[in-house]
């Protein structure tokens, strides 16, 4: 899940990643996200994009990742707003160290991600 670009992004080419672009704000989502994921995940991941539209709409470059993935302050803040509500509802530590493992960020951006949004490694 992801929001749409307006142009595809400098790096995207580079890791094989073709993303749907639109000039509105379109959040683009997977139908095997929505059809196998728990709904928490598919829930979480919802606000996470919804934060990162109003980011762009506030003038936030989201594709900036000069910082890597797991230091970029958009998706810091994107996923600090998820986080929150995961926590509201009752999530536990060990379902957030899992729902931040994404899959294309290595290892290491994980246990920094995790650092950087509080959340204890194991």
């Amino acid at each position: 899940m992801y929001v749409a670009p307006h142009e595809v992004p400098p790096f995207a080419k580079a890791v094989g990643w073709e993303p749907v672009t639109s000039g509105s704000d379109c959040i683009v989502v997977g139908r095997g996200h929505l059809s196998r994921s728990p709904r928490i995940t598919v829930y979480l991941d919802i606000l996470h994009e919804l934060f990162h539209v109003f980011q762009r709409r506030s003038g936030r470059d989201l594709w900036d990742l000069s910082n890597g993935y797991a230091g970029s302050p958009t998706e810091i803040e994107a996923y600090g707003f998820a986080l929150k509500e995961a926590r509201r509802l009752g999530a536990s530590d060990r379902y957030l160290r899992k729902y931040l493992e994404v899959e294309w960020i290595s290892a290491k951006e994980h246990a920094l991600l995790l650092r950087n949004l509080g959340v204890p490694s194991k």
